[in-house]
């Protein structure tokens, strides 16, 4: 990815606003593109397939597994999740920031593949908060939200591993810190060998 493009991981509980952020950060750069996911879970009211994810039955993901076309995929509240593989690496070839929302068990998977991939979390105030936005969604049943809020624990347990923690107090202060993200990756000598190698030879 050096002096091409930039692929960032971005995690974070359900319900702490990933999408939102995400949908504000791409309205204030054009350099920027979200992978589009796949997964098998149902549509949500106000979805759209191939915008939002692909939805596929289960038969259709596990095809595109056997057949290496996925760059990651994981196992989350009974539902596959995962990422096309040939969009990503077109759009790094071009010298897009590629960003996949993506749950912690695939972020795990990417590094291995892609050792100098940028990860970041979207930590939410606190867990009062994230419950309280997950029972606004008005989307799911107490089963499933409890379910949530046990996964949630976890992944925040895992957020040190990551490179960049942002606490989604305000989405305008989240799009922002995600942006200097950007910015300072963009600058890091590791990423611009191209360039030094260009200003030594025209000395």
């Amino acid at each position: 990815m050096t002096d091409k493009g930039i692929l960032i991981t971005f995690s974070g509980p359900s319900g702490s606003g990933k999408d939102t952020v995400l949908n504000e950060l791409i309205k204030k750069r054009d350099d920027t593109k979200i992978s589009i996911s796949m997964t098998t879970r149902e549509v949500r009211e106000g979805e759209k397939d191939g915008v939002h994810y692909y939805f596929v039955d289960r038969d259709f993901f596990e095809k595109k597994i056997s057949s290496d076309g996925m760059l990651e995929y994981a196992e989350y509240a009974g539902n596959l999740y995962g990422t096309p593989k040939e969009p990503v690496d077109e759009a790094l070839k071009a010298g897009k920031v590629v960003i996949l929302e993506i749950e912690v068990q695939g972020a795990e998977k990417i590094k291995q593949k892609y050792p100098d991939v940028v990860s970041v979390f979207l930590m939410p105030p606190s867990l009062r908060v994230l419950e309280e936005r997950l029972r606004g969604r008005k989307t799911e049943d107490e089963e499933t939200i409890n379910h949530r809020l046990v996964i949630a624990r976890e992944e925040i347990r895992k957020s040190s591993d990551y490179d960049y923690i942002v606490v989604n107090d305000t989405v305008e202060n989240s799009v922002e810190k995600f942006s200097m993200i950007i910015d300072a990756e963009r600058l890091k000598a590791s990423r611009n060998k191209k360039i030094i190698s260009e200003v030594i030879n025209n000395v």
